[in-house]
């Protein structure tokens, strides 16, 4: 079973995988974390390189970059642990790629759709998360820490990219669950886990 997260920056996904993997050990559940761009040596430098505030990328570079993670994520680590079993809990995938290169960025939708296709190829999605808010209300919720290049971007960028996963959303309504990241965490979280509890 595959488990994706979603949402614009500092929706509080980390927080809620954390409490997911916590719910999954209790119930001696066998998963596997990842996240994206990531969870490989080749996909954890491609992210160095993608989240660097010094990098200045092109669009085109930024959006192949993060497919060039996924195929690695996808061969070498997603599709063994769905093999065996596991459930794979992943922090981002395709969809974060629609809403940050396509609508934020403004790149075809339609070549990015294809793109992903191919390197997904079989894998299917069985539950996303999105973690919801909205910037222009409450501004970036990044505490305490520098913000990454994707994170440094404009309000107005990081608006497209949470209209454009509420479209995605709206488009897969059978996949997704749009949750308030507004809500208290554990009320975010048991929300979650009984939503879980129609699929495992």
């Amino acid at each position: 079973m595959l488990i994706t997260f979603e949402g614009i920056e500092g929706a509080g996904k980390s927080t809620q995988i954390k409490l997911l993997e916590k719910y999954f050990k209790k119930i001696k559940r066998d998963f596997l974390v990842i996240r994206e761009p990531g969870g490989t040596p080749i996909s954890e430098k491609i992210r160095e390189i993608l989240l660097n505030p010094d990098h200045n990328l092109e669009n085109e570079t930024e959006l192949f970059l993060f497919l060039a993670s996924r195929a690695e994520l996808v061969k070498k680590v997603i599709k063994p642990a769905l093999k065996k079993n596991k459930i794979v809990i992943c922090d981002r995938f395709i969809d974060s790629t629609m809403a940050y290169q396509g609508y934020g960025r403004g790149i075809s939708k339609s070549f990015i759709s294809l793109l992903n296709s191919y390197i997904v190829k079989d894998i299917k999605i069985q539950r996303t998360y999105l973690l919801d808010y909205a910037p222009e209300a409450f501004g970036i919720r990044i505490k305490d820490r520098t913000m990454d290049r994707i994170e440094n971007n404009n309000i107005d960028f990081h608006k497209r990219v949470r209209e454009g996963f509420l479209k995605i959303a709206k488009k897969n309504k059978r996949r997704f669950l749009v949750i308030n990241a507004l809500e208290p965490i554990e009320i975010i979280h048991k929300k979650i886990i009984e939503d879980l509890t129609n699929f495992i």
